[in-house]
């Protein structure tokens, strides 16, 4: 068993690091097949293959990225060429990470659209697995929702806070760091006040879940919604709003030792994304923390549109494009609209991957 504080320590300052983000491409494979499908690309094996390897082949991405979770068929795949997509992603600088969760079910007890997250069981022995080949961090998804009928009720929040911290201590023991994922999803017409007041409230018992089960702080990274307004709340909260919101949010309720607050992108535009967080990264907030992100959709949604499934030097350039955006972002130096971005809204009601 492997309980080594230091590299935890040392992976998780790596992947927060000033000016870099995560790559999510952590897709189940039902998922990718529908983001491919959107391009009129079968969902097979070898044109997942073919894509993957196109986005761990873009030369200069190591310089916006910090690291890339993935899903399990991709950790254990070959490039085209023949080379693993482990040492493809390493050449590039970038660290390896793996998706560990295994999905959502019903909430016994709960509001019917609760969920808790399974995979706790085995674990540790995938875990272990993963870092052999070649992973050194992890990622969990719980997924909360607010409703104007109480949820998320404190059943579902002491579960999936409690799952978190679970996961999050077994990674550590094989040596993984853990994406800590507390999901609130944009569905309803709530304020963002209403989402602040929630999120506060799910972080706080994630991070008391987390002293419970003796987590190393230091050797962590979140992975938080931003503190938005419901999708369908027709007075939606702007960007110097939301960063605002959010950044006092993470200001009260993120332990200082947690290196970096990745955000994930839930759903917003690859703009609006970008936007956001440079707005965050612009304005004063106490912590040392790095505010950063980890985009899947609002990573890839115009480098699959302009990779059509065989175009890789367009797929490629759209991918620097929005990289290069969210690096900028990362940091407060973004200007909107510098970099060329689809316009698709990426908002799914009741998200699931």
């Amino acid at each position: 068993m492997i309980n080594n504080q230091e590299e935890l320590r040392q992976t998780a300052n790596l992947l927060a690091a000033r000016g870099k983000g995560l790559l999510a491409v952590d897709e189940s494979t039902p998922t990718i097949g529908k983001r491919l499908a959107g391009i009129n690309v079968e969902n097979t094996e070898e044109n997942r293959q073919a894509y993957r390897g196109m986005l761990f082949t873009a030369e200069g991405i190591g310089e916006y990225i910090s690291g890339v979770i993935l899903f399990e068929e991709t950790l254990y795949q070959n490039h085209l060429d023949g080379e693993t997509m482990v040492s493809k992603i390493n050449k590039l600088g970038i660290i390896p990470g793996i998706k560990v969760d295994k999905g959502l079910s019903p909430l016994a007890g709960g509001h019917e659209v609760e969920t808790w997250c399974r995979g706790l069981e085995g674990l540790a022995e995938r875990t272990a697995e993963y870092y052999k080949q070649g992973a050194r961090f992890a990622k969990w998804r719980a997924v909360l929702q607010i409703t104007a009928d109480g949820c998320p009720t404190d059943l579902a929040i002491r579960e999936n806070a409690w799952g978190l911290a679970r996961y999050a201590k077994i990674c550590q023991e094989s040596g993984l760091v853990p994406i800590i994922e507390p999901e609130i999803l944009m569905d309803g017409d709530h304020t963002i006040e209403k989402t602040a007041e929630v999120q506060e409230k799910v972080l706080v018992e994630v991070y008391k879940a987390c002293s419970e089960n003796n987590v190393f702080l230091e050797g962590t990274l979140l992975k938080p919604s931003m503190t938005v307004s419901g999708t369908d709340n027709s007075n939606k909260a702007g960007s110097e709003e939301v960063a605002k919101m959010t950044v006092r949010t993470m200001n009260r309720c993120v332990p200082a030792a947690v290196p970096g607050i990745m955000f994930l992108s839930g759903g917003l535009t690859e703009e609006d994304a970008s936007v956001y967080l440079n707005t965050m990264n612009s304005i004063e907030h106490k912590s040392a923390t790095s505010l950063t992100f980890s985009y899947g959709r609002a990573l890839q949604q115009s480098c699959l549109q302009a990779w059509k499934g065989s175009d890789i030097e367009a797929g490629q350039k759209a991918l620097m494009a929005r990289c290069q955006a969210n690096s900028e972002s990362s940091t407060g130096d973004y200007v909107a609209g510098s970099q060329p971005s689809s316009q698709d809204t990426l908002f799914e009601a009741g998200y699931k991957y």
